[in-house]
Order: C-alpha cells, then structure tokens, then sequence
C-alpha cells in the first residue's frame, strides 16, 4: 500500500475515487439538515450556527480516520476494531445494533411522511413504512452498490443547486419578525435536548464513519482501481465539507423564513413536511411547489437508501469479524439484517410512536451519547502500533480529536446532569 500511496494524484484516480463520499453526503443531507439545521434556524435564528461548525469541525477526524485505515490496509475501519481487540468489535456491534434499529425508524417515517404529503396519501404507518421500505429493499437487493453510487451522484448535485437557490432567494427576503415576538431559550432542558439531538445526527452518527469504509471496498471492485490516500481524500472532502456547507444553507432557510414569524414546527410528520416544503417554496416562488417538493422527497429517499444499506453493511462487517466461520454466509446475512431492521422500523412506527419529532431527539441523542466511545475507537484504531507509521495521522489532526472527544463526553454529561439528574 505504500507504494501506491506514493504515486502523484491524477485526475483519473480522483475521478474512480468519488462515490463513498458522495454516498455519505446522501446520508447527512437527510433528517440532520432539513429537519434539525431548518428547525434550528426557525426557533433561534443564528444563535446555533456555532454549533453546526463547531460539531463538523471536532467529528472531522473520525470520519476522515474510516478512509485513512483503509487507504493505508486496503480492507474496512471494522478489521482496525478488532485488533484493538474483541471488546472493541463486539461493543462496535452491540452499540450499532440499537443505534440501526431507532434510526432505521426515525429516516423511514421522516421519508414516508413527505411521501405522504407530497402525493396526498392517507395512509396508516404500517402501509406507509411497509411500502417505501419495500421499494428500497428491491432497489438494494437488486441494483445493489452501483445503483446507489449512480442515484446519489444525481440527487446530491440537484439537492445542492436548489437549496443554495433558495437560501439567497430568503436572504432577498429577508426576517418578517412580528412585533412583540420572545425569543426562546436555548440553555434551559428543552434548548439542551434540541442541541445534542443536533450533535447526534450533524453532520450523521459517529458510528456511520464506519460505512464509506466499506463502500470504497464496493467502490473498487466496481473501478478495478484502489486510490491513493489523497485521492481517497478528495472524495471524503466533497461529500464531509459539502455536507457542512448545505447545514448552514438550511439553518438559514429556517432563520429567514420562519423566525419570529409565530410559526413553528409541527411534532406531527405530515404537518411538518408541509410547513419544510413552504419555506423552499416561500423563498423561490409558489412556482417552484411542484419541484421542491420532488426535490425534498428525493433527498430524504436517498438518505433512507444510504441508511438502509449502510447499517445492515456494517452489522454483516463487524458481525463476520466477531464470527468468522460465518464468511461464508455473507450475503445472507446482510439480507437477514436488512430485513430484521426493515420489521423493527415498521413495528416502531405502528406500535411505539406517531410523533415524529419525539422519534428524531430519541435517535439522535441515543447517536450522541455513543458518539464519544465510536470517537475513541476510530482515534485508537489508527494511532496504534499495528498501524502502519507512515499514516499515523499528524499532531494537528491527533490535537483537534483530543478536543473533539472532550467536547463529546463534556456535552454528554451536560445531558445526563440537566435532564436525569437537575
């Protein structure tokens, strides 16, 4: 691999290279942007625009860690977890497995609530869910990585063009503050809760740092061709640094559009789709309904698509790590956890919850509070002794995850304080 390493970037090695970036950009650019950075910006304005950065900044080496293990090894983050030893692998698994299970149901009733509105369906959970999680699992099973690499490509570059569109379109616009509008307060329980619920899902959960990993192993049996770490890199930095930047565009489509303007967010998902499509539409042009409203719908499917590949991926990886007379059965078994999480999503839905915003916080403070512990492994895993020393990542990138796993176990606490202990 260091031979390889050593040779110059190139156009063509960049060009084969870009796809897992892409696929996580899919991801993050899902329930953690237009439902939290829009939230965020119609209840406080620009108030929480350091957190967006702030949280991109110090998760950025943990994901960036995913490419450069496998850069330097050639095979997935998962075979770093388990040199660290059993009790990495096994609590990676573990943690995965309740994580997958609450945010399989949490982007499957964001996604089938916008469907709902936008084609002017009354369907229950159970058909809703039922039907969208069964389109997604024929496209997985039967188009599998390539079809996702190409859907991707398409509706991150539209999603990208539109927002920024109508994030200027606002910025025309302007704030419509009512008179005697009260700014609500951030450092009390709810404020707190709203702020790890956006830690946990911004930019996407730790533990998903894991599924570019293994997509670059689909990426190059697909290309024929293994990228330099570089190369590798610039894919990473589309998707991670485009994700980053698309945040703040939603956070300002909610800071001008609804801010102040006694609007606010409904728990209900179909409510809410209708209020996050109008502000799109609002800013462009009653118009442009028709489109967005594609537009969105697309973006939540293929973050849906991502998140349904990307856990039942890693649960097979970590799985056949823990188990390795199970090589053999490695197709089954990412079907068996495709269609285990697909069942727990739909009994969710049905049975345990109809509001969607108590589902998100749910999933994504449940992603936050695990956040420190996939961090931790991630760091371990490439400043170890088996790690080849030529990666090692430099002091600078070791500073900045100091600091980020600081600031993910301080915030924790904090929750754990105000909300189970104050």
């Amino acid at each position: 691999m260091t031979e390889q390493n050593n040779r110059p970037i190139s156009l063509r090695g960049t060009l084969k290279a870009i796809g897992p970036g892409i696929l996580y950009a899919g991801a993050a650019i899902g329930a953690s942007h237009l439902v939290f950075s829009t939230r965020a910006g119609a209840d406080y304005s620009f108030q929480l625009i350091w957190v967006i950065i702030l949280i991109n900044l110090f998760k950025y080496p943990f994901f960036e860690y995913a490419y450069r293990y496998t850069a330097a090894t050639g095979t997935s983050i998962l075979h770093g977890y388990k040199k660290l030893g059993r009790w990495a692998i096994l609590t990676f698994f573990i943690f995965s497995f309740f994580t997958a299970i609450v945010n399989f149901a949490a982007v499957t009733k964001v996604t089938a609530d916008l469907a709902s509105y936008i084609f002017g369906l009354n369907l229950s959970n159970f058909v809703s869910s039922a039907a969208l999680l069964s389109l997604i699992l024929l496209i997985l099973f039967f188009g599998k990585y390539a079809t996702i690499d190409k859907i991707m490509k398409i509706m991150i570059v539209t999603l990208a063009v539109f927002t920024v569109t109508a994030f200027f379109f606002a910025l025309q616009r302007g704030q419509q503050i009512q008179e005697g509008f009260i700014p609500p307060e951030i450092w009390n329980g709810a404020g707190i809760t709203f702020l790890l619920a956006i830690m946990g899902w911004m930019p996407t959960p730790i533990d998903a740092s894991v599924w570019p990993s293994l997509w670059i192993e689909e990426r190059i049996k697909q290309t024929h061709y293994t990228p330099s770490l570089k190369e590798f890199k610039v894919d990473f930095h589309i998707g991670y640094i485009g994700s980053a930047f698309i945040a703040l565009f939603f956070l300002g489509l909610g800071a001008f559009v609804m801010y102040g303007s006694g609007d606010h967010f409904s728990p209900g998902g179909i409510k809410f789709s209708e209020q996050l499509i109008s502000l799109y539409s609002t800013s462009i042009g009653k118009w442009s309904h028709g489109i967005i409203s594609t537009i969105v719908l697309i973006t939540m499917f293929s973050t849906a698509l991502t998140v349904i590949d990307g856990y039942p991926r890693s649960l097979k990886g970590s799985m056949l790590l823990i188990f390795p007379s199970f090589e053999k059965s490695g197709e089954k078994i990412y079907t068996f956890w495709t269609l285990f999480l697909a069942v727990s999503a739909v009994v969710i839905l049905v049975f345990f919850t109809k509001d969607m915003k108590s589902l998100l916080e749910f999933a994504t403070i449940l992603s936050f509070l695990t956040a420190p512990f996939f961090a931790y492994i991630n760091f371990r895993t490439v400043t170890s002794s088996f790690f080849p020393e030529e990666f090692v990542p430099k002091l600078w990138l070791r500073v900045l995850s100091w600091a980020g796993l600081l600031f993910l176990a301080s915030f924790s606490l904090v929750y754990i304080y105000v909300i189970w202990i104050k």
